[in-house]
C-alpha cells in the first residue's frame, strides 16, 4: 500500500505505541476531549501524527477496541 511507502515502519510503530498510551498527537482540544470521553464510554479513538518528513496520518481504534487502522488523510 501507498501508506507504507509514505511512512517508515518505525514511525508507524512509534505512532501506534503513542496512540495506545493516550498520546493523541496533533489533535485539537475538542477531539482530545472526545477521545477522553471515549475512553470511559467505549467510543472510537482518533490520533493524528506527522512523520519526520511532514506526512500527516491518522491512527483510529474502533469502539470495540478490536481493530486499529492507520490511514493517510486521503483514505479517511
Amino acid at each position: 500500500r501507498v501508506l507504507f511507502r509514505s511512512i517508515p515502519a518505525e514511525e508507524v510503530r512509534a505512532a501506534a505505541a503513542r496512540h495506545s498510551q493516550g498520546d493523541w498527537g496533533e489533535l485539537d482540544g475538542h477531539d482530545r476531549a472526545e477521545n477522553e470521553r471515549a475512553l470511559t464510554t467505549g467510543g472510537r479513538l482518533l490520533s493524528v501524527y506527522k512523520t519526520r518528513n511532514g506526512v500527516r496520518f491518522y491512527v483510529l481504534t474502533e469502539a470495540g477496541r478490536e481493530l486499529t487502522t492507520i490511514l493517510l488523510p486521503e483514505d479517511y
